[in-house]
């Protein structure tokens, strides 16, 4: 079994991602959707958070080594990228959706140089544009954002535009592909279910759910 694989196993083990074809659920952003993925639940299995620390770090020190800085995307990257600062023996800070209205009104929290190498940690990409935010928010503070590293991806085309427009690399553990692979080796979902799955990540704002 490959890492991306394996990670994908552990992530449906403790059901941080789970898949209702028949019975969608629904995001914020009020798509339809066949899988609902909260990387969060890993925090609380201590075996399964150490192997995603790990395959974290393996990622990070292979893709990324010139990292001087790791940055977390709040709220559920902060963990992540301070779990990896640790192991690496990296600085570490997180970044806020948007300044704090309160204090010293901090949208990046922890001491950060101009000019230094940061890799953005993210739990989750989706579309990719609340993830590419927190880049453009390094970049005004001075911040060489080098790219970013994810737990899961669902690989949608627009994020993978906006990736490439942005100019920023980004590398995830697994993806729906392997996800969807592995889900079938093991049963979890039938040939005609995997079809509904495919359709809808190739169109999630317009998918319809096929009974």
């Amino acid at each position: 079994m490959t890492n991306e694989k394996a990670v994908a196993e552990k992530l449906l083990q403790i059901n941080a991602i789970k898949l209702s074809p028949q019975q969608p659920f629904t995001w914020a952003s009020g798509w339809k959707s066949p899988i609902y993925c909260d990387n969060r639940k890993v925090l609380s299995f201590p075996y399964v958070r150490d192997f995603i620390k790990s395959e974290l770090c393996s990622v990070i020190f292979e893709k990324f080594p010139d990292a001087e800085v790791l940055a977390g995307v709040a709220t559920a990257g902060i963990a992540w990228g301070a779990m990896a600062a640790d192991q690496l023996k990296l600085p570490y800070v997180y970044v806020r959706p948007k300044p704090k209205e309160h204090g010293l009104g901090n949208q990046i929290e922890g001491s950060l140089e101009k000019g230094k190498k940061v890799l953005v940690i993210e739990d989750l990409i989706s579309t990719g544009k609340s993830s590419l935010q927190v880049c453009e928010v390094l970049k005004e503070a001075g911040a060489e954002v080098m790219g970013m590293v994810s737990i899961f991806n669902y690989g949608f085309s627009v994020a993978d535009e906006a990736f490439k427009t942005a100019a920023v690399p980004y590398h995830s553990l697994t993806n729906y592909e392997n996800l969807i692979s592995l889900a079938l080796e093991k049963g979890i979902v039938s040939p005609e279910q995997q079809n509904t799955l495919l359709n809808w990540r190739a169109d999630p704002a317009n998918w319809m759910q096929n009974s």
